[in-house]
């Protein structure tokens, strides 16, 4: 059964870490370890994918969770991954009877002393970026209110991330564009230095540069600083 107060604890928690020192790897311990505690469940655990595709272990309540989302990544089946590839939740699934769906990994965790798991997809929209596994060493059963209820915990985990990768992308462009700019400011100097120096037009003189970082395997940013290097050194 979902505890109610744990649940509306939980959310304030959710809204506590959406700030700017937010630590992802924090974040989703936190989350599986709430997940579990609002739920009931004796291991919780939670799985992304990265930008390969690659599905990677990320943070479980304790380490029977971390044991089974492993045990699904090495074995390639299970729960969690169907719910990621799928999109759709994994609801009251019983592991005695999950030998067909599950053939390697439902008799591990039986003898793992676990009976019942639910798996909710990490979604936005059509974009499912990894899933979270709810595991009941009793046949616990979530009737449709809690699945609702527990697919917005993993809703909102999912918005977090999301923003938190879209930050850091942003962040990477950014950093991108002012390594451009600057690159572009020491070219410039050299292509005025150069042709000042030789006499030449600054087309004539960025060519120069451009044929000699080719030549020379070299980026052109590169080659121009030490040209740069090399007319201060000549005037000094």
């Amino acid at each position: 059964m979902i505890s109610l107060p744990d649940l509306s604890e939980f959310f304030v928690d959710v809204a506590d870490t959406l700030v700017d020192d937010f630590d992802l790897v924090d974040f989703l311990d936190h989350l599986t370890e709430k997940a579990a505690t609002v739920s009931g469940a004796a291991a919780v655990g939670l799985v992304l994918s990265d930008h390969q595709g690659r599905v990677r272990f990320m943070a479980a309540s304790n380490e029977s969770g971390k044991m089974l989302e492993l045990l699904q990544i090495q074995n390639e089946e299970g729960p969690c991954l169907e719910a990621l590839s799928t999109g759709v939740p994994v609801v009251n699934a019983d592991l005695a009877h999950a030998a067909d769906r599950w053939p390697r990994f439902a008799p591990r965790a039986l003898e793992a002393g676990f009976q019942s798991v639910h798996a909710f997809p990490m979604r936005l929209r059509s974009q499912v970026i990894g899933a979270l596994n709810i595991f009941g060493t009793q046949d616990a059963r979530f009737e449709p209110d809690e699945v609702r209820v527990v697919q917005a915990l993993a809703d909102v985990a999912t918005i977090a991330i999301i923003q938190e990768r879209n930050l850091v992308q942003a962040e990477l462009l950014t950093e991108q564009l002012q390594g451009a700019l600057n690159s572009r400011i020491v070219i410039e100097q050299a292509k005025g230095a150069l042709a000042q120096g030789d006499g030449i037009t600054t087309g004539e003189a960025f060519d120069l540069l451009r044929t000699r970082a080719r030549q020379e395997r070299r980026r052109l940013v590169d080659v121009a600083s030490e040209v740069l290097s090399d007319l201060e050194r000549a005037h000094s």
